[in-house]
């Protein structure tokens, strides 16, 4: 069962959705303009929460990488969204090559990965592949939330 909450204006911070996530396992904060751009399910990745999520995965549950792809994705998926709330200020042209590429990330990232149709069947080990693809976006620099093996086995290799 899956309780649903909404509140006038989306207003998070309103006591009974604040309260409401004490007892639950989890939140799923579905965004309206992720909706508008055609993100379907519209997700918002960042503020919604598990606290059953580290239980599902590690040995003989899912693929060695799933903690470390799980972490950087979210971690540059907020760098992605913050970067692309400086260009709307300060303009593209503000932005260093990597900025950009974060931009380019969060854009492909809510596309590609967040955005599921009905008709789809994604495997975990086809999300953590597509998850691989989209961070082959970023410099591997860019990669520290991720072990080097890690890296070395599943990051697709570029093209020279």
């Amino acid at each position: 069962m899956i309780p649903i909450l909404t509140m006038p204006e989306d207003d998070k911070t309103h006591p009974i959705p604040d309260l409401t996530g004490y007892i639950t396992e989890g939140q799923i904060i579905l965004s309206r303009q992720l909706f508008r751009s055609g993100v379907n399910p519209p997700v918002d990745v960042l503020p919604s929460l598990s606290r059953l999520k580290d239980k599902g995965i590690g040995p003989g549950k899912t693929r060695e990488d799933h903690a470390g792809t799980m972490n950087q994705l979210f971690a540059a998926y907020a760098t992605g969204k913050e970067t692309k709330e400086l260009m709307s200020i300060l303009g593209e042209a503000a932005l260093s090559p990597t900025d950009l590429l974060y931009a380019k990330f969060a854009d492909e990232f809510e596309k590609r990965y967040v955005s599921q149709g009905a008709d789809e069947n994604r495997s975990i080990e086809e999300t953590l592949d597509l998850g691989w693809q989209l961070l082959s976006i970023l410099p591997v620099g860019e990669l520290k939330r991720i072990k080097q093996e890690h890296i070395d086995k599943y990051l697709p290799k570029k093209e020279a």
